[in-house]
């Protein structure tokens, strides 16, 4: 069966996950880092897509982001990807591929999972057991957030804002929020949409999404369509 192409409707929150080919490691230095963030600054900037969260892992990364035009989230990671690359060999004195294949991605209803995605985001070192709390780690969008330090490369959505009236109140409410966590069902649901590339959100936002896209967007179910000239396959009532 022929593979689906990338779910991206503007204007709508996507997560993204990037991963290292075999699970090998795509930073290997502090500078390594830091490269990525100037290329995800650069390419989101000239491609017209809002970065609204964001962390970088030893061996993958997880982006949150909104393109503002058609075809700009694939045209800023297919960027992003190629210059990385480029400079990651060089740096490193290897050649060939980094990537697991292409980047994963789902779309998310953003009043129900935006502020989770960006929790699920920014609690990943701490599921890795890589630190303690979520402040403890240096390359994720959780100090922007919480007023810890100022990041060029995030730009808020608009329930961040909604969170409080104060840059103080909005800094403590979404630490208290990343830090009471995500449900498991949350957690499970962000993950496996992002894997699938299906849609994520309720019934009623996926039917209005679907208007906007010929590209399906959840899983068809088992079995064969039903067809009106042969009646229904009681096997299935």
């Amino acid at each position: 069966m022929a593979r689906l192409p990338r779910l991206t409707v503007t204007g709508y929150p996507h997560h993204v996950i990037l991963r290292g080919n075999n699970r090998q490691d795509i930073f290997r230095s502090t500078a390594d880092y830091q490269r990525m963030l100037d290329l995800l600054f650069e390419h989101s900037r000239s491609h017209k897509v809002d970065v609204h969260a964001y962390v970088l892992m030893g061996n993958h990364l997880h982006l949150l982001l909104t393109p503002q035009e058609d075809q700009a989230l694939p045209k800023m990671m297919q960027a992003v990807g190629r210059s990385y690359v480029q400079v990651f060999n060089k740096m490193h004195a290897r050649t060939g591929t980094l990537w697991e294949g292409r980047y994963r991605s789902t779309l998310i209803q953003t009043d129900r999972y935006l502020l989770a995605c960006m929790a699920y985001i920014d609690l990943n070192p701490v599921r890795a057991h890589m630190v303690a709390q979520p402040e403890d780690y240096a390359w994720s969008s959780f100090g922007h957030y919480t007023g810890r330090r100022t990041d060029r490369l995030i730009t808020p959505p608009a329930l961040y804002w909604g969170l409080g009236n104060t840059p103080f109140a909005r800094e403590a409410a979404y630490a208290e929020l990343v830090h009471a966590g995500i449900s498991a069902d949350q957690q499970g649901a962000l993950t496996d949409a992002t894997l699938s590339g299906w849609a994520l959100g309720d019934a009623g936002f996926v039917a209005g999404l679907q208007a906007q896209t010929p590209r399906r967007l959840v899983k068809a179910k088992p079995g064969r369509p039903f067809s009106k000239s042969k009646g229904a396959d009681k096997s299935a009532l």
